[in-house]
């Protein structure tokens, strides 16, 4: 049995389905707001998986004096990583495991000339590394409905390992190693999160999908929402199994 210790950015964005995956497989799960000025954890703590959630600010937000806070988170994240230490980052938690491993984070852009996006809503992913050789996705389709949230892409570190790609977005989940692994989408989310993030950030999805972008996450969460928490377990489980052997 090992701590989860999920560290949240706000109270909004917490670890959801990834938490009640590790309850079922017997850990303890312990949450860090940081936004509400709780205290960074000690650079090495052993028997501990670390859990980074997402947030609206990034990696491009160190040095702000909005977030005090997350100069130091990204260099507890590279102690991590020094220590071969477990960790999982979500969206923004991806963004700076890369940014700890030498990587980063900048606007996702497409199109000719480039134009700003913002990934929302429901979109698949498709693994770019079979299961033979990637444990992580073992049980898993060769592509996978998802939801995104975000206008960031990840600069992948030179260590890194893509695992999964998206249409509009290359750097949807990476491995560093086999202690660190970080994905773009969010698969910890489960309806009642979906509903209070409708709730919280309907001017961005709206900004990203247009006037009736609000309802059309929630009538996909309807339509799809089992089937693709199904399929999240199922890569949470592998990751979790991964994120234990690396405990040692």
């Amino acid at each position: 049995m090992a701590e989860l210790l999920v560290l949240q950015h706000l109270s909004l964005e917490g670890p959801g389905l990834i938490a009640a995956c590790a309850a079922e497989r017997g850990h303890t799960i312990r949450q860090v707001d940081l936004s509400s000025g709780a205290a960074l954890p000690p650079a090495r703590v052993p028997g501990q998986i670390l859990v980074v959630m997402g947030g609206p600010m990034g990696v491009g937000d160190l040095g702000n004096p909005a977030y005090p806070w997350l100069a130091a988170e990204l260099e507890l994240l590279r102690q991590r990583l020094d220590q071969k230490a477990p960790v999982l980052g979500i969206c923004l938690g991806a963004q700076l495991l890369a940014a700890a491993a030498g990587g980063g984070a900048e606007p996702l852009l497409v199109g000719d000339p480039p134009r700003p996006l913002r990934e929302v809503g429901w979109g698949a992913v498709t693994f770019t590394a079979p299961a033979t050789s990637e444990p992580v996705l073992a049980g898993l389709a060769s592509s996978e409905l998802v939801l995104h949230w975000h206008g960031d892409r990840i600069v992948l570190p030179p260590e890194a390992v893509l695992l999964a790609s998206s249409l509009h977005c290359r750097e949807q989940a990476f491995r560093i190693g086999q202690h660190a692994w970080g994905l773009q989408f969010h698969v910890e989310m489960e309806a009642a999160g979906i509903g209070a993030w409708l709730a919280e950030d309907a001017a961005y999805v709206r900004g990203a999908l247009g006037p009736d972008g609000v309802e059309r996450i929630r009538d996909g969460a309807a339509r799809w929402g089992e089937a693709v928490a199904t399929s999240g377990r199922r890569l949470i489980h592998n990751l979790l199994a991964q994120l234990e052997a690396a405990l040692g």
